[in-house]
C-alpha cells in the first residue's frame, strides 16, 4: 500500500510503489484511525468526568512501554544547561569524529517526551551511526511559550559547542524533529542563521512538520479535515491552546478573520496555493472566500503568526541562509502543503531540498510504525503498511545524509 513520491533540488518527480494495496492493507488503515480517534474521545472524556485533564491522559497514552535495552547504543541522561537531553551513542567503533543530530518531538509544545521517543531516537542513531541527542524541553501549559522553543535552542547551542566532547563533528550537525518537534526545528535553524559563535548547522530535518498558522483552508486542510489524528478544526485548537489562547477564536482563525489585508498580500506570495503541485489538488480543492479582518481576533492569536511559530512567514533574508533541508510529508495529513510551500520558498532561495512524499502516509506515521504493533483494548495488531512506510522514509534519509559532506 505504501507509495512514495521524491525529488530533490528540482520539480523533477519519481514514483516507487513498494508493495501494492490489498483489501487487509486498507482494512489495516481504517483501524488505526478508528484507534486513534478512539483514544482521543476517551481522553476528553476522562477529562469531562474528572479523572484526570486530556493532556495528562495522552501524556501518559504517549509514554507508551518503554523498549528493551538496545545492545547497540550508550544511552545516558545529560544537563545541556538547564535542559534535559538523553544522549545515544552507538557502540560501533569509528575511526573519525560522528554526525549529531538533535531530534525535537512532537506534541503540540504539550504533548511528547523522551520517553515517548525513545524508539525513534533509538532508530535514528542505530540507522545513521549517529550520536542522537533527544531533547527533553519543557512542556506547555506548565512552562508557556515560547519556552519550548528557548530550551531547543539553548540545547543546540550547548552541544554544538561540546560536540567534540561526545566525539561528534561540530561541521556536522543537524536539527531534526516531527510535527511541532519540525516546527521547533525550523525555528532553530532560523534563530542560527546569523549566529557567529557556534558552527554552521549542516542540515534539518523536517518530518510532517506545521510551518504556518496563517492560512488553514489550504488544499490539504480541506481534503484531510476529517482524518485523524489531526483534524482541521483540532489543529487550530490545540495551536490556541499550546499558545494558552481563549478558544473561543478558532472559527475565527479558521475563516482567515486573524490575517490583515496587509499582512494577506504579503502572505500570498509564500502561501498561494499556486504554489502547490497540481497533483496535490487532485482530491479536491476550492478557493476560499475571503473574510473581513478582526482586530480583536488578531490580537488574541498574533503569536500564531510569529517566525517561532509560523517559519514559513519568516523574512526572505532568513529563508536564503539556512542550511540543506529534508522534507517528509504525508497525503493524508492536513501539514502536507505546509511541507510543500516550504520547499518552494528554500529551492526559490537556492537552498537544497529533498522531498519525501508518503502518498498512503497520515501524520504521525513514522511514530507509530516504530512500535511495529500496537496492543489495543487486550489485543495486538500488527500494521505492515506502517512498516513500509517506515522503509521507505529511511532509505530516503539515509540517502540524504550519505551525502559527502554530511555523511
Amino acid at each position: 500500500m505504501a507509495k512514495k513520491s521524491c525529488s530533490t533540488g528540482t520539480q523533477k518527480r519519481h514514483r516507487l510503489d513498494c508493495i501494492q494495496a490489498t483489501g487487509r492493507d486498507i482494512t489495516s488503515f481504517c483501524l488505526v484511525m478508528l484507534m486513534l480517534q478512539i483514544w482521543q474521545a476517551l481522553a476528553t472524556l476522562i477529562e469531562k468526568i474528572g479523572i484526570t485533564s486530556e493532556v495528562h491522559f495522552l501524556r501518559i497514552m504517549m509514554d507508551g512501554i518503554p523498549p528493551p535495552k538496545d545492545k547497540h547504543l550508550f544511552i545516558k541522561d545529560l544537563r545541556f544547561e538547564k535542559v534535559k537531553v538523553r544522549m545515544y551513542q552507538p557502540k560501533m567503533s569509528t575511526t573519525g569524529q560522528r554526525r549529531g543530530i538533535l531530534y525535537f518531538h512532537g506534541g503540540v509544545g504539550r504533548l511528547g517526551s523522551i520517553q515517548a521517543y525513545e524508539r525513534t531516537c533509538r532508530y535514528f542513531a542505530r540507522k545513521t551511526n549517529s550520536v542522537v541527542v533527544s531533547v527533553g524541553y519543557r512542556l506547555a501549559p506548565e512552562y508557556p511559550y515560547p519556552t519550548q522553543f528557548e530550551d531547543c535552542l539553548t540545547a543546540t547551542i550547548h552541544f554544538m559547542r561540546t560536540a567534540q566532547d561526545y566525539g561528534v563533528d561540530p561541521s556536522r550537525i543537524i536539527v531534526c524533529g516531527d510535527s511541532s518537534g519540525g516546527t521547533l526545528t525550523a525555528a532553530v535553524a532560523q534563530a542560527l542563521v546569523n549566529r557567529r559563535d557556534v558552527p554552521k548547522l549542516r542540515a534539518q530535518i523536517l518530518i510532517y512538520p506545521f510551518l504556518q498558522g496563517a492560512d488553514f483552508n489550504l488544499p490539504s486542510y480541506q481534503q484531510n479535515e476529517g482524518i485523524p489524528v489531526l483534524l482541521k478544526e483540532r489543529t487550530v485548537s490545540l495551536g490556541l491552546k499550546y499558545l494558552n489562547t481563549d478558544l473561543s477564536a478558532v472559527n475565527n482563525v479558521l475563516q482567515g478573520c486573524h490575517v490583515s489585508e496587509e499582512l494577506r498580500l504579503k502572505y500570498q506570495k509564500w502561501l498561494s496555493p499556486d504554489n502547490i503541485p497540481h497533483e496535490f489538488k487532485t482530491r479536491g480543492y476550492t478557493p476560499s472566500t475571503e473574510q473581513p479582518f478582526s482586530e480583536q481576533v488578531y490580537t488574541l492569536v498574533k503569536a500564531l503568526l510569529e517566525p517561532v511559530f509560523s517559519p514559513l512567514l519568516s523574512e526572505d533574508s532568513v529563508i536564503a541562509q539556512l542550511p540543506e533541508t529534508f522534507i517528509l510529508t504525508c497525503e493524508y495529513d492536513v501539514l502536507r502543503d505546509d511541507g510543500l510551500l516550504y520547499k518552494k520558498r528554500l529551492e526559490d532561495h537556492g537552498v537544497k531540498v529533498t522531498l519525501c512524499h508518503l502518498q498512503e502516509g497520515f501524520h504521525g506515521t513514522i511514530f507509530l510504525a516504530l512500535y511495529g504493533k500496537i496492543t489495543f483494548f487486550k489485543n495486538t495488531f500488527d500494521f505492515p503498511f506502517l512498516k513500509s512506510s517506515l522503509e521507505i522514509s529511511a532509505l530516503d534519509l539515509l540517502s540524504f545524509l550519505s551525502k559527502k559532506l554530511i555523511w
